[in-house]
């Protein structure tokens, strides 16, 4: 996953626990990200970045345990209109002619 969207593993797994389980914290994106021991501090960076672009919010108060923020949620829309998107991709509207 990481390499097709060409983000850092912490990142992308972050934003997976984030909608998949509700919650992140640092051990859960070490596990999720397959990460070795001695990132934790990365990830800490990495959470505390996401948390200051309001992609999530710290809850408690150590600040080791974040939920999805604003716009996160934002980004996870239902509601979108792929009817004019071509059989190559999503990402191509009108591109079929």
């Amino acid at each position: 996953m990481c390499r097709e969207t060409k983000r850092e593993p912490a990142w992308v797994s972050a934003i997976r626990l984030a909608f998949l389980r509700g919650q992140v914290d640092v051990d859960g994106v070490m596990d999720e990200a397959n990460l070795p021991a001695g990132y934790e501090r990365t990830v800490r960076d990495v959470l505390s970045t996401m948390a200051d672009r309001r992609l999530l919010e710290s809850v408690g108060e150590t600040g080791e345990r974040y939920v999805p923020g604003p716009v996160l949620i934002e980004s996870d829309r239902f509601d979108l209109d792929y009817s004019k998107a071509s059989d190559g991709g999503a990402h191509r509207w009108h591109s079929s002619g």
